[in-house]
């Protein structure tokens, strides 16, 4: 007696995206992209040791008293200029525009879309484990940052630590935006990573001196709107954040970049539905 066999049920979004979260996390975390990457976050640790033994020596001390570095003051510069104003967007351009670039240099794209999951669900899964991989690579290094430089000047690492925790969410509010931004742009466009340097390193870099609304067409202009409530606006660090002075309030801007991480995540979604990809013989 023939036995009819049951017909296979396509997983659902949410559980088809965390398989493929699962398959693609330790691909990146052992992959050369992160080998690289990994070395760009130890600047900024290779930067606190020096700068921390400097401190030692007594060469950061200003005696004439118009100018004293503090331990949370360098330690809010180097959040602000070095991870959220370089190293997340570094991370967001060469992770968040290989989510599908990669599949599709490796010949691995039609395996995946051959399964029965949604399509969606493999850029989603990739861009979870994109966070994932990101934020354990960046966390040791503020952490390592916080621990050496804070100390400086007879800074207390445990009335600063609330704001490691402020920065920390911050960093990772960035990496979720701009790898959603990139993994968009990388969706769509055949040359990403060079679409992804201009606008991050070309494009916000020059909004952002300019006066106007202009600025408003960028991530970092949101971004920086959050950071003075995590700086002290002491010595050098209030002179740098009053070139900065046209902000928006803190609610605002992180409903306009959780705004604009949905809609990038959409676009791509979008994107990979709909594209018919060619792989190259």
């Amino acid at each position: 007696m023939a036995v009819d066999r049951p017909a296979h049920v396509m997983p659902s979004l949410p559980t088809a995206s965390l398989r493929i979260f699962d398959l693609s996390l330790g691909e990146m975390l052992w992959s050369r992209r992160t080998v690289f990457l990994a070395l760009v976050v130890g600047g900024p640790v290779l930067i606190a040791i020096v700068l921390r033994a400097l401190d030692l020596f007594g060469l950061l001390r200003v005696t004439d008293g118009s100018l004293r570095v503090t331990g949370p003051s360098i330690f809010a510069l180097m959040i602000s200029y070095i991870f959220l104003r370089f190293i997340t967007p570094i991370l967001g351009i060469f992770y968040g525009t290989a989510l599908m670039a990669d599949e599709v240099e490796d010949k691995t794209l039609t395996y995946l879309f051959s399964r029965p999951i949604p399509r969606s669900a493999v850029l989603i899964g990739k861009y979870l484990a994109y966070l994932a991989a990101t934020t354990l690579i960046i966390l040791p290094s503020v952490v390592l940052v916080y621990f050496l430089v804070v100390p400086i000047g007879g800074g207390s690492i445990a009335t600063a630590f609330p704001t490691l925790l402020r920065d920390l969410a911050l960093l990772a509010l960035g990496l979720s935006v701009y790898g959603a931004l990139f993994a968009a742009v990388g969706a769509w466009l055949k040359r990403p990573v060079l679409f992804g340097i201009f606008f991050a390193f070309g494009w916000e870099n020059f909004a952002m001196v300019l006066p106007g609304y202009i600025r408003r067409f960028t991530v970092v202009y949101y971004t920086q709107s959050l950071i003075p409530h995590a700086m002290p606006a002491d010595g050098v660090v209030s002179i740098l954040q009053s070139l900065f002075k046209d902000t928006v309030p803190a609610w605002q801007a992180a409903l306009t970049l959780a705004a604009i991480l949905v809609v990038a995540l959409a676009l791509a979604t979008r994107a990979v539905e709909r594209r018919e990809y060619v792989l190259e013989q």
